[in-house]
């Protein structure tokens, strides 16, 4: 009988598949715990999740994509490169970043100094010390002239202008102005900031919706967002209520229902009432993904199902090398 907790790393699932590592080997699961790839290059020290059917892996010192067999579907050769996304991914060729698609051509030439991935149809790169905003057929449609940038959401990205942080929306206007000390993007509708040491949200229109009276704040996802109160860690709702009495030493965002919380150096899960569903008793924990969230024991890695069962007795196999 294997044991539960197998590997020394683990990945969330995505598009039905989690990378799993021990000392020798870098594969793939799938959800039922079954091993459906085995990566073929022996070389290969890391891999990220799959996303748009090609999995991001370094093998020494250079980056390639993988496919769903295990095999290079894009040869190892940037220096830096991120996850599809949108159909294409920045790459670091040479010293400039540019974009690929799905088959390893350059969509957009190397041109830039920093560059990340396409959301909703916008990706932030860098020319000089500026930032600003590409589509994807490569046109820079918000110039590069921001002290920073980050990807959009819900419409609105994240900028810096001078000392302080607004955000634009898909033309480059500044629709809720420069005059915050920290932002974070929008999420359900609401966006954390952070005004001297305190955090606190606004709506998409930049009025306050919860004051910044935080020491700490997460974004807002299922309707809760944790918040560090005093010591401890609660969930408030969006209308800025204390819905789950802050108890906790630490506590992560809710996914698929449930959420990691950290008692007395151990995690555990909670539900949007704040019940315990799987007690704490990992050393570390991760998000539901796909039904199931990664969770490790001193230096062991697995899967946990939301009843608390673990991957082993979902029919996980022991791996084959």
């Amino acid at each position: 009988m294997p044991r539960p907790l197998l590997f020394d790393q683990v990945s969330d699932f995505a598009e039905g598949l989690a990378m799993v590592q021990t000392k020798a080997n870098i594969g793939y699961l799938d959800t039922h715990g079954h091993l459906r790839i085995t990566v073929a290059d022996g070389a290969v020290a890391t891999a990220a999740p799959f996303s748009e059917s090609l999995a991001l892996a370094r093998a020494g010192d250079y980056y390639g994509y993988l496919n769903r067999q295990g095999e290079w579907a894009i040869p190892v050769q940037f220096r830096q490169a991120k996850s599809f996304s949108q159909g294409l991914a920045a790459v670091q060729g040479g010293t400039k970043y540019g974009f690929i698609n799905l088959l390893g051509e350059w969509v957009i030439e190397p041109q830039f100094d920093l560059a990340d991935s396409f959301s909703e149809g916008r990706a932030v790169v860098k020319l000089g010390d500026q930032y600003g905003y590409l589509n994807p057929q490569g046109r820079l449609v918000i110039p590069a002239q921001l002290k920073d940038g980050w990807r959009f959401a819900e419409g609105r990205a994240v900028a810096k202008q001078d000392t302080h942080y607004g955000y634009l929306n898909p033309e480059g206007v500044m629709v809720i102005p420069a005059v915050y000390d920290g932002a974070f993007h929008f999420s359900e509708g609401l966006a954390r900031v952070r005004q001297g040491r305190f955090f606190g949200y606004i709506n998409r229109q930049g009025d306050w919706v919860i004051d910044p009276t935080l020491a700490f704040a997460a974004e807002f996802v299922e309707g809760r967002a944790a918040v560090l109160y005093g010591a401890k860690w609660g969930y408030l709702d969006t209308a800025g209520q204390m819905v789950i009495a802050p108890r906790f030493d630490y506590a992560a965002n809710f996914s698929e229902g449930l959420a990691a919380v950290q008692m007395d150096g151990r995690y555990g899960y909670i539900n949007h009432q704040g019940d315990w569903v799987v007690e704490p008793t990992y050393s570390n924990a991760g998000p539901f993904t796909e039904g199931w969230a990664r969770v490790q024991t001193g230096s062991s890695w697995g899967f946990l199902d939301p009843r608390g069962q673990r991957m082993i007795e979902a029919g996980f196999k022991p791996w084959e090398p």
